[in-house]
């Protein structure tokens, strides 16, 4: 069947929806807001808010496009597998989401959520998870300016992120074998640790708080750790590091050393290690 009007299967209750194109000249709005127990495979949403306020959905096989705004807000125990999410804002204010083989392009997405998993698939958005509460992504390719802004709990593996500004002011964030690519790496974070991770980027985690780096590389990371609290090992040569605040930073080697014109006190210890 096709749905083009506005609230179309409003407050609709154990539905199984195969098929279904959310379409049409009418260009309603709101579809499916205020359901719950909905299966839905196979269907195609072309129009704004579809799935406002929803309990307990399952998405499978589905394609949202450009046109399909701010998708899923306000919504708890969402599972989505397999499908297109291609709206600006195609997520925000969620509880209990887990994403798995999707093709995510959606700037905003994820914000002030809680609890979202993301294994596998692509995910390309600016300003991604930000403000949000235990977002965990597993085998994730990521792109996109300023992720994971404000957010706390936020647990990654195997991932590949080519990101800029990424975990800025988070708190516990924790990446394991993850390849990060991007400028000005976690700056004015709190309690971050990186795990076998290989860090690209120019001036990385500067302004950090309780800071750990376990058996990382480095390339072409300069003026890295300014004003941070650190433990690191780093088993490649550092470019430069430029006033690190406090701890110990064990490298292969520093290419330069930058002391001087601090604003605070600089005691960080630098340990070169074959």
């Amino acid at each position: 069947m096709t749905f083009p009007s506005e609230r179309a299967l409003y407050m609709t209750r154990g539905a199984q929806l195969v098929n279904c194109r959310f379409e049409g000249e009418e260009d309603g709005e709101s579809a499916l807001k205020e359901s719950s127990c909905l299966q839905v495979e196979r269907c195609y949403f072309d129009l704004r808010y579809p799935l406002w306020h929803v309990k307990e959905l399952e998405l499978k096989d589905s394609e949202m496009t450009k046109n399909c705004r701010a998708a899923l807000w306000y919504d708890e125990d969402i599972k989505i597998e397999r499908s297109k999410l291609h709206g600006i804002k195609a997520v925000r204010e969620c509880k209990n989401v887990t994403l798995s083989g999707c093709d995510i392009d959606s700037p905003e997405f994820g914000w002030h959520s809680r609890n979202v998993q993301v294994t596998g698939g692509k995910l390309n958005s600016e300003y991604a998870f930000l403000g949000s509460d235990g977002v965990h992504l597993d085998n994730v390719e990521f792109s996109g300016k300023y992720s994971f802004q404000y957010a706390e709990g936020v647990r990654l593996k195997n991932c590949v992120l080519n990101t800029k500004d990424a975990f800025w002011h988070t708190k516990g964030a924790v990446a394991e074998d993850c390849i990060i690519n991007g400028e000005y790496l976690g700056w004015y974070s709190e309690g971050l640790t990186l795990v076998r991770c290989h860090i690209k980027g120019t001036q990385p985690l500067c302004y950090c708080k309780g800071l750990t780096l376990v058996d990382c590389t480095m390339e072409n990371c300069d003026l890295a750790f300014e004003y941070s609290d650190v433990q690191a090992t780093v088993l490649s040569v550092i470019d430069s590091v430029k006033n690190p605040r406090s701890g110990r930073i064990t490298a292969k080697g520093f290419g330069e050393i930058i002391k001087g014109n601090s604003v605070y006190p600089v005691a960080c210890e630098l340990v070169t290690k074959e």
